[in-house]
């Protein structure tokens, strides 16, 4: 069985937890794209916002840090509420440190690739994560077309994670719809983040009730 992770950054921000509230009953993860316009052109939102979040749902919610020095947004994010932070490899000189710095602020961490970066560049870190996000798009930008690109990178990082038995999710984020959702999933991924097939649609409840099934297997 997989899950959906609900990306906030297609929501109503100023509706945001009624916008939580309607589809949280489908989505197990809230994923959260902080940028800071220096890594990715787009500034989004930072740590009050998650801390403004926390009290309304008892999902996770997982940063998705599309940015230059993530581990310095990790004590912040802890402090706010945040159970899960993933950083970009392509931001981290050594992700050794920040992969330790993060467990040290007692947060889930996880490992980012653009499409432009080998998947093989995350095999030496794969022991010390819980997750692994695949990027499908130019990160930065909602409502992207999932490039079909990815998929065999997903077999080829689950081919790993099952070759070392390891137990790290492995994620999609970008461009995941209906259409989509079940290549995704045979290609080895355990979480589809979806943000505008959710929060775009005249029924985002319904919207993420679909993309659920879908990743349950119903």
């Amino acid at each position: 069985m997989g899950k959906l992770a609900a990306s906030i950054i297609s929501a109503d921000l100023a509706h945001l937890a009624d916008q939580v509230a309607l589809i949280e009953e489908f989505a197990e993860i809230m994923h959260i794209d902080l940028m800071d316009a220096h890594f990715v052109p787009p500034l989004t939102i930072g740590p009050p916002v998650v801390k403004a979040l926390r009290p309304v749902t008892d999902r996770v919610l997982h940063a998705h840090l599309m940015v230059d020095t993530p581990e310095g947004l990790f004590d912040d994010l802890a402090e706010a509420g945040a159970d899960m932070v993933s950083f970009h490899l392509e931001a981290a000189h050594d992700p050794k440190p920040v992969i330790r710095k993060a467990r040290g602020a007692g947060l889930g961490v996880g490992i980012t690739l653009n499409m432009e970066t080998p998947v093989e560049d995350a095999f030496p870190y794969l022991d010390d994560i819980d997750d692994v996000m695949m990027m499908s798009i130019r990160p930065g930008w909602s409502g992207q077309t999932l490039n079909p690109e990815v998929f065999p990178r997903v077999e080829a990082m689950r081919a790993e994670l099952d070759r070392r038995s390891l137990g790290a999710e492995l994620e999609v984020d970008g461009g995941i719809k209906l259409e989509n959702a079940q290549r995704a999933l045979d290609a080895g991924a355990t979480v589809l983040i979806a943000a505008s097939a959710i929060f775009w649609q005249p029924d985002p409840a319904a919207s993420a009730r679909a993309l659920a099934a879908v990743a349950r297997g119903a």
